[in-house]
């Protein structure tokens, strides 16, 4: 039978090897530069003033301008005009 002392010695080593970071650029740090782009979220709402089905997004866009909104566009099977503005 096992004492405690090398159940818990077995546990901290596995635990050590599970942690331990498999690529070599983890352990020593990358001289690598990754950019990533970053947008805001976008949140989109019905247009109010759009009438009809949405087939121009650039007249979509035209309406939303009006109500205020960054851009518009067609969305969906029923092909309705959503406004869109960044998300605050």
């Amino acid at each position: 039978m096992a004492s405690n002392s090398k159940v818990v010695f077995g546990f901290l080593l596995l635990l050590v090897l599970l942690l331990t970071p498999q690529d070599e650029d983890e352990v020593w740090g990358s001289s690598k530069m990754t950019i990533v782009k970053v947008e805001a979220r976008m949140c989109e709402t019905q247009s109010h003033g759009f009438k009809g089905q949405c087939w121009s997004e650039h007249n979509c866009r035209l309406v939303c301008a009006h109500e205020g909104f960054r851009g518009g566009k067609c969305r969906g099977f029923r092909k309705r005009c959503f406004c869109t503005r960044p998300c605050h």
